[in-house]
């Protein structure tokens, strides 16, 4: 049988002080807002770069900073680029 001692576990899910859970829930908001073609997913997608590459740092990686700051400036350029459905002509 499981034996769950509640103080570890807590400690496992606060170990980057909530930055993993941050970068998840903002990815998942960013994914479902850009999937209904809402502008405002591209703001969630900077705040989940940010998130994890602050995560990446904790943990000590290098590959993730430096790919969250490429997310980050696709997801500047994303948000400055964006034009209204309604005003782009649809081709085909």
């Amino acid at each position: 049988m499981w034996s769950v001692d509640l103080g570890q576990l807590f400690e496992l899910a606060t170990k980057y002080y909530g930055t993993d859970w941050a970068a998840m829930f903002f990815t998942f908001a960013q994914l479902y807002l850009l999937g209904n073609g809402k502008r405002a997913g591209f703001i969630f997608g900077i705040l989940a770069t940010i998130s994890w590459a602050s995560f990446g740092i904790m943990a000590g990686s290098v590959a993730n900073p430096i790919a969250n700051f490429i997310f980050l400036v696709m997801n500047l350029r994303g948000l400055l680029k964006w034009k209204a459905t309604e005003t782009a002509p649809v081709r085909m």
